[in-house]
């Protein structure tokens, strides 16, 4: 099991913040779990005893509307911590996590989070940054659902895909997603999702092989993304 300290993930999340002890703390506490492609990490309404350190792979964040239709509210990769947020106030998590491909993590009891915020003001500081960071962006993509339509939402949705998660060595956004799941992300039903793809395809802003999607024509992306 590899050391907290030697871990360079912990330098793009809060834990950066820590000093030597607190991270060998941390590390003699902490289990490594490894998930499946499709396996639930947490769900929705769940209690959690602690949070997850992702140290490599890919997941998403959904909650339930009320038709019981998913809603992706956003991702997360490597270097991301999960269930911080419930930990803290000690409430149960309020979205559920997937993993998209086979992920990493390292599971951080909660005794070990609420020593460290005790002992380091600098700690504190970088979860409440990183909290009013993640409330930022839930704020942004409320705001996007309300004030943009379905093909402006899927066009800023490609381009947000490939800023997180860049492209492999095809050129395709490095990332796979169903369509259904694409529909849940711009808030449609997957008939629009496939066909305004299809669209887009048409239009030579994108290409489409099974799952994977490449970007085109940046630029027209987002103009269409920007509402021209």
């Amino acid at each position: 099991m590899g050391k907290c300290q030697q871990c360079i993930i912990r330098h793009f999340n809060s834990f950066k913040s820590l000093t030597t002890e607190e991270l060998t703390c941390i590390s003699n506490s902490k289990t490594e779990v490894n998930f499946k492609k499709g396996q639930v990490v947490f769900t929705e309404g769940s209690s959690i005893n602690g949070v997850f350190c992702v140290k490599s792979g890919k997941c998403k964040l959904s909650k339930l509307n009320s038709n019981g239709k998913e809603q992706i509210v956003r991702f997360v990769k490597g270097g991301d911590v999960l269930g911080y947020r419930s930990v803290i106030v000690n409430e149960p998590v309020t979205l559920t996590v997937t993993a998209l491909d086979e992920m990493k993590a390292c599971f951080i009891p909660k005794a070990e989070i609420f020593d460290a915020l005790d002992k380091n003001p600098k700690f504190i500081m970088d979860m409440m940054k990183t909290a009013c960071s993640d409330l930022k962006d839930a704020n942004m993509t409320l705001s996007k659902m309300a004030q943009k339509n379905v093909r402006e939402r899927l066009a800023d949705a490609l381009l947000f895909l490939q800023e997180t998660f860049d492209v492999n060595e095809e050129g395709y956004i490095d990332i796979q997603l169903s369509r259904e799941e694409i529909s849940s992300i711009i808030g449609t039903a997957t008939e629009s999702a496939i066909r305004l793809l299809s669209e887009f395809k048409k239009d030579g802003l994108i290409n489409l092989k099974g799952k994977n999607i490449q970007i085109i024509n940046t630029q027209k992306l987002k103009n269409i993304s920007e509402g021209f």
